[in-house]
């Protein structure tokens, strides 16, 4: 499973967000900001920090999975480098472990957790790395923190292995029981196909268990028109994004005088549907938090 994720099986564009105090967004700005312009060059990953001076902030990595990697093992050797460099000032004998917060959505822990606490046992297991949930969303949130300490190996194993939950959670909602890790690569590929409509009855080659594809189904969502341009992006990217990823149909309707909204159709299977409408929520979050960076997804 480890090799399939790293070594590109998974590429597909996620989002990862980081909460952390400000000395630690100042170690990985650097000076003059050389250390964040470094990790975005040498990873390929975008990062984003949080405007504000508020005591926390928030580092948003964009890219495909082994980008992201990347960016986690340059900022988790990062971190042990300042602990080093802190110690060397200090009598403390015991090295303290690398730690790291990342922001996961409530929606998603359960997965992450497992059943009766399953997955982040096996998680904890095979990385060394300490895992947990908080039990508390975060203030003004749908989101969780989900701490993680350990060495800069144990750290970059478990985000790869939280990344792989994070997938299935949001690849396969409703429909489909989860399949195992090494049918996810085929199970993106599946969402990534352009075609939502399979004929009933013929099977889908990418998974073995399934009869039938589920019927193609319709779902609306309204937006208002302020918004709307976040979703459509630049010239349209924004929104073929979405679709490419999604593999929905997506018809934006055209604005009608007096209203102060726009329709949105989204068809597809129900697993092409949660996705897009993940895609568009994710964009509109962006949009009215003013967090930058998830503007990427």
């Amino acid at each position: 499973m480890e090799s399939k994720v790293s070594e590109g099986g998974l590429n597909v564009t996620l989002t990862i967000r980081l909460l952390m105090h400000g000395k630690e967004v100042g170690s990985i700005i650097g000076k003059k900001g050389e250390t964040v312009k470094k990790m975005r060059e040498e990873s390929g990953a975008r990062i984003n920090i949080s405007e504000g001076n508020c005591p926390e902030r928030i580092v948003t990595i964009t890219g495909p999975t082994d980008a992201i990697f990347k960016a986690f093992a340059m900022i988790a050797y990062k971190f042990e480098e300042d602990i080093t460099n802190s110690m060397s000032n200090s009598t403390a004998t015991s090295k303290p472990p690398v730690t790291l917060r990342l922001v996961v959505p409530a929606s998603q822990c359960g997965s992450l957790i497992g059943k009766g606490g399953s997955k982040i046992k096996e998680i904890r297991e095979s990385t060394g790395a300490q895992v947990q949930v908080a039990g508390d969303m975060l203030p003004n949130s749908t989101e969780r923190a989900v701490t993680i300490s350990g060495t800069p190996d144990a750290i970059i194993q478990c985000v790869k292995q939280i990344c792989v939950v994070m997938l299935e959670a949001y690849t396969i909602q409703g429909q489909y029981a989860i399949p195992h890790p090494d049918q996810l690569t085929k199970l993106h590929q599946l969402a990534m196909q352009q075609t939502p409509f399979t004929p009933l009855g013929q099977t889908t080659p990418a998974f073995p268990g399934l009869d039938a594809s589920p019927p193609a189904s319709t779902h609306e969502l309204t937006i208002p028109n302020d918004l709307i341009g976040c979703i459509i992006g630049r010239q349209g990217t924004k929104i073929n994004e979405i679709r490419q990823m999604s593999g929905a149909q997506i018809k934006i309707a055209n604005a009608t005088e007096g209203s102060s909204e726009r329709q949105i159709t989204i068809t597809g299977t129900p697993a092409n549907i949660s996705l897009a409408q993940y895609l568009i929520n994710a964009r509109l979050t962006s949009e009215v938090t003013g967090v930058t960076g998830m503007g990427a997804l």
